[in-house]
């Protein structure tokens, strides 16, 4: 029997998802899993299931991990998060306890790089109007129109966290300038990226492409306003795979209305979905997708393995790759 004792806690069909029967496998191999498969809702109604936890494995549907919780769990050392933000269920009680969590943020970031560079290839081809007009007959068979292309443009990141970094890597091969703007990327950092450090507002008056990457924080809500968006220039592409509070949504919806031949691929939206009636879901220059561009399908299994390794190394007792201290978690989404 492993020395450790283990249980899992997270949504019951996230189980599947995010812990395959490979991963599933390993995990008993490192952790004596000594009950079944708790959600939030079982653990309230038996809580003395957590005494004899030392590491939860958990995923989407983690419990709030509050003074409640952590008194019936007293031998708790460790939680692997197979998803991204942490914020949902931490407290200050568990930052207290000094237990340790590791998330799976930098796997989901994979599929949102991916997301963001195929769209911003998309994007300087003016792909999204190109294609609303293809079906009227309009755009067919001239070479000479004014298309950005990829070749010598300017992408333009908001923030350089870790999915805004993935997707700096995955531009390296093309022919584009790589702009940045945040507030925590020093000179020298810059010059290792190869990219250029901007104010928010040169990012929105340079780029041909701008994409969003901050996190939602009380500091950053409304950050990006109708100004910015005024200031693009001509048939230039706004992509926001954040938060849509980030945005001031109304603002921004009264620029696009103003300047058609600016496009908004939103793939997330401030509330989702945008309720009945609203703009975004009837102008001809936004894009909408339902909040997509996070780990979907297979992908999801990549958040297990992400946690599965990261077990291994804590059982080991090799340093953790992806823990997120108390000072790190203010900074993450």
């Amino acid at each position: 029997m492993n020395h450790l004792k283990g249980l899992y806690i997270l949504d019951a069909p996230s189980v599947d998802l995010i812990y395959g029967q490979e991963e599933r496998r390993h995990v008993a191999e490192l952790l004596d899993i000594y009950a079944p498969p708790q959600t939030s809702a079982s653990i309230k109604s038996n809580p003395s299931v957590l005494a004899e936890a030392n590491v939860v494995v958990s995923g989407w549907g983690a419990p709030v991990m509050d003074e409640k919780f952590l008194g019936a769990a007293p031998n708790l050392r460790a939680v692997f998060y197979g998803s991204g933000s942490i914020r949902n269920f931490t407290t200050s009680a568990f930052w207290d306890r000094n237990i340790v969590v590791s998330s799976a943020y930098a796997a989901n970031a994979v599929p949102v790089a991916e997301y963001t560079l195929s769209t911003i290839l998309l994007s300087l081809k003016h792909f999204w109007k190109f294609s609303r007009e293809a079906g009227n007959g309009k755009g067919w068979g001239d070479h000479t129109r004014p298309v950005r292309g990829a070749y010598n443009a300017t992408v333009g990141l908001i923030s350089c966290g870790m999915i805004a970094r993935k997707t700096l890597e995955l531009l390296k091969p093309f022919d584009v300038e790589r702009i940045v703007f945040c507030p925590f990327l020093s000179e020298a950092e810059a010059r290792e990226l190869g990219v250029r450090r901007c104010t928010l507002q040169e990012v929105f008056q340079q780029a041909d492409v701008v994409s969003l990457h901050t996190p939602e924080l009380p500091e950053t809500r409304g950050m990006i306003t109708g100004g910015h968006f005024a200031s693009m220039k001509q048939n230039t592409t706004f992509i926001n795979t954040a938060r849509g509070a980030i945005v001031k949504q109304r603002e921004m919806i009264e620029v696009l209305r103003e300047r058609p031949d600016l496009t908004a691929v939103l793939d997330v939206t401030d509330p989702e979905p945008p309720e009945p009636g609203c703009p975004l879901l009837t102008l001809p220059n936004v894009v909408l997708t339902p909040h997509i561009a996070g780990s979907m399908g297979s992908e999801i299994n990549r958040l297990g393995r992400y946690m599965v390794d990261e077990l291994r190394r804590y059982i080991g007792g090799k340093p953790l790759k992806w823990q997120i201290t108390r000072e790190l978690a203010t900074k993450l989404a």
